[in-house]
């Protein structure tokens, strides 16, 4: 669906409906538009614990522990 440059209106760049200018989520897909407007995103378990898991690996190699 292709629109006028002025009616307010831009193409989703997840799924091309077209949306609001000043739209943080799309109302079709419901992605956030930008990354400034999405929600923080919390880190995996595993990796955490990878980190925990490899501190100690060395804490042990260099007899700190």
């Amino acid at each position: 669906m292709i629109h006028d440059d002025d009616d307010g209106l831009q193409p989703c760049p997840y799924c091309r409906e077209p949306v609001f200018y000043d739209a943080e989520r799309c109302p079709h897909c419901e992605n956030y538009l930008s990354q400034e407007d999405a929600p923080p995103t919390r880190r995996p378990l595993w990796i955490i614990i990878g980190v925990f898991i490899c501190l100690a690996i060395v804490l042990k190699w260099i007899g700190a522990w």
